[in-house]
């Protein structure tokens, strides 16, 4: 593994870590924010199909599942959106990441067979364990919460784990089918476009609100171009001759990391001392303990 590699399998942590930091300092509602970043991600994805010739996969039914992967992405990130203005992306985002690791772990085990033999399921579920206690201490608020703060909070962990359905929809359908990750890039960002459309004009009829009409929409089109940086250069990052599924997929996880203290310090979302030492140690827990889910076999 030479530097190279190395800083390729770093791009993720720099795009999906700016990613939530920019939607926040762009500002807009959740349906601007979902419209620009599936937009955005739309267009980065032509322009890489043009430039790669990866276009669609070959068969219609991993076509579609490729899309509705893509639909799924968008439908929970609608969500974590909305959670964003109940409890700050300092929060929501290692909640959110620690949520993702032990979905897709269980789907894997589940349904793909995976941590197959009794040491391995030993290690896998003591790292969700570590997992769980990592996300209850970047949640921790040394100030006892009360009232609307409280169930602010406790709405937006259920949301959450509503959205992490959504979450795994989209790495579970490109799985089922043993989708090519480049040919499936372009599918998945139709189909996050597409469910951004739909609720865009959900929103537009429903509210009688005009999001396809207001800046903020087609400003975080930028927060797309982010996304879409760091999912592609995931999956080079991911090719067995630059870093490997496994460390592709531990590098990429720092991006939580990047996210968090981004909502901190740029977004002014406060902590106390006691709290900023919870958040640090509860994001080094959910990272390495689902990088050690990577390597098991």
């Amino acid at each position: 593994m030479n530097f190279g590699n190395i800083l390729i399998g770093l791009m993720p942590m720099i795009g999906w870590g700016i990613f939530p930091v920019l939607v926040g300092k762009i500002g807009g509602k959740p349906v601007n924010q979902i419209i620009g970043t599936t937009y955005g991600t739309l267009v980065f994805a032509v322009i890489t199909a043009m430039f790669t010739g990866a276009w669609f996969p070959n068969d219609t039914k991993t076509l579609v599942f490729s899309i509705i992967s893509g639909a799924c992405w968008a439908t929970a990130q609608i969500i974590t959106f909305y959670v964003f203005t109940l409890m700050g992306v300092s929060r929501t985002m290692p909640i959110t990441t620690g949520f993702q690791l032990i979905g897709a772990s269980l789907f894997a085990v589940l349904f793909r067979g995976s941590w197959a033999t009794s040491q391995a399921k030993l290690i896998g579920f003591s790292a969700m364990i570590l997992i769980i206690i990592g996300v209850y201490l970047t949640a921790w608020s040394e100030k006892k919460e009360t009232g609307s703060a409280k169930k602010g909070v406790m709405k937006g962990i259920i949301f959450l784990l509503i959205g992490e359905i959504g979450y795994l929809g989209y790495s579970a359908f490109p799985q089922s089918v043993n989708a090519d990750g480049m040919h499936a890039f372009l599918p998945q960002a139709i189909g996050m476009a597409i469910a951004g459309t739909i609720y865009g004009l959900y929103i537009t009829f429903s509210p009688k609100e005009k999001p396809f009409a207001e800046r903020t929409s087609y400003m975080n089109i930028i927060s797309g171009f982010f996304f879409a940086f760091a999912a592609l250069t995931l999956l080079i990052s991911m090719q067995t001759s630059v870093n490997g599924m496994a460390t592709g997929f531990v590098l990429s996880q720092t991006s939580a990391i990047v996210a968090t203290l981004g909502g901190i310090y740029i977004l002014k979302e406060k902590k106390t001392n006691k709290e900023m030492t919870a958040v640090i140690i509860g994001l080094l827990l959910i990272v390495i303990a689902g990088s050690a889910t990577a390597f098991i076999k």
